[in-house]
């Protein structure tokens, strides 16, 4: 292995037009990094530019599209196998300020519970918030702290949060060894809550340093594919809450679901995507059985109580929801 114990893995499908400024702010890390792209079968320009002006990444070929899921499970598979302490994920479209690495890296040292550990994800005008870490409400669904708000230093302190998105964060290679990989059931969109829900009954932490800074441009990867959003979304949600939602709160939350995903579906459809969110119902029924069989395996390994598990979720309607407080609070929703 070399000098690094930190690999960067990021998933790429036809992102030719962004992944060269992504690759060059982190071959400019103040840390040595060991930096894997997995492609996920692009048809575009990507793999001959990586292979022409970034010699120093490992590329790694997968010839299909495996979705974030699918890819990222290569590159942590393939950075546990060399040795390494500590893996990043960062998506294909962000761009990393030169000590974000560092800063988490420092970050993961001084707190040893946490497996996961999160920076500040700024939208590409550096002025508005992408993520700050993640909310998980008790509605069943998450939301990124802070998604379009401007930054006032409102997320200035260093805090634990919920969970940490995939596109800008650092895991332990211990975390993984612990609680498993991503689950590729999800392909994309909630996979990152996922493995940060599960870390979390598994005992682990997820951490938040403001210092650690990178910047996103949102919502390039779902824009590549009409409905894609939609079918993920309407497909995924239920998989999240069947899989980690511990049984005695099981019940309200999935009354509170229930409106939730039937709102979320009505949204869709009419924004025009009434198929690929058909589509993802149909396969949210479909992928049951897994998700009870997930579930069985991460409760069955719970070391944390309900209480705490409560303790961390936000009672809020995610943002962009306030809308229908109205009609949540007539029909007695809001106390159940």
């Amino acid at each position: 292995m070399s000098m690094s114990n930190i690999s960067i893995v990021i998933p790429n499908w036809n992102g030719d037009k962004l992944i060269s400024d992504c690759l060059k702010s982190l071959e400019k890390q103040t840390l040595p990094v060991n930096i894997i792209v997995v492609d996920n079968g692009s048809t575009d320009n990507s793999i001959p530019l990586i292979e022409k002006d970034f010699p120093g990444v490992q590329l790694i070929k997968l010839g299909i599209n495996k979705g974030f899921a699918g890819g990222v499970n290569v590159g942590i598979k393939e950075s546990i196998d060399k040795g390494y302490e500590y893996i990043a994920l960062f998506n294909n479209d962000a761009i990393a300020d030169s000590h974000w690495v560092e800063k988490l890296v420092k970050t993961a040292k001084n707190h040893p519970k946490a497996g996961i550990v999160t920076g500040k994800l700024m939208a590409l005008d550096k002025k508005h918030f992408d993520s700050t870490g993640e909310f998980f409400h008790i509605w069943g669904v998450p939301s990124p702290r802070g998604r379009l708000e401007v930054d006032k230093g409102q997320y200035n302190q260093p805090s634990s949060v919920f969970g940490a998105t995939g596109g800008a964060s650092l895991y332990k290679a211990s975390l993984f060894k612990d609680i498993g990989f991503f689950d590729e059931s999800f392909f994309m969109y909630y996979e990152d809550t996922d493995i940060s829900f599960r870390a979390q009954l598994a005992g682990w932490t997820v951490y938040y340093n403001p210092k650690a800074v990178a910047y996103h441009y949102i919502g390039a990867s779902t824009e590549k594919v009409k409905g894609l959003h939609a079918y993920n979304t309407l497909k995924n949600q239920p998989l999240l809450i069947l899989k980690n939602v511990p049984i005695k709160m099981l019940c309200g939350f999935l009354l509170r679901f229930c409106l939730i995903y039937t709102l979320t579906f009505l949204v869709m459809v009419r924004s025009g995507n009434f198929l690929p969110a058909l589509h993802g119902v149909i396969s949210s029924v479909l992928i049951t059985p897994h998700a009870l069989v997930e579930r069985h395996k991460i409760q069955s390994k719970r070391k944390v109580s309900d209480s705490y598990i409560r303790s961390i979720m936000s009672s809020n309607l995610p943002p962009g929801m306030n809308k229908i407080d109205l009609l949540i609070k007539r029909l007695g929703f809001n106390n159940v």
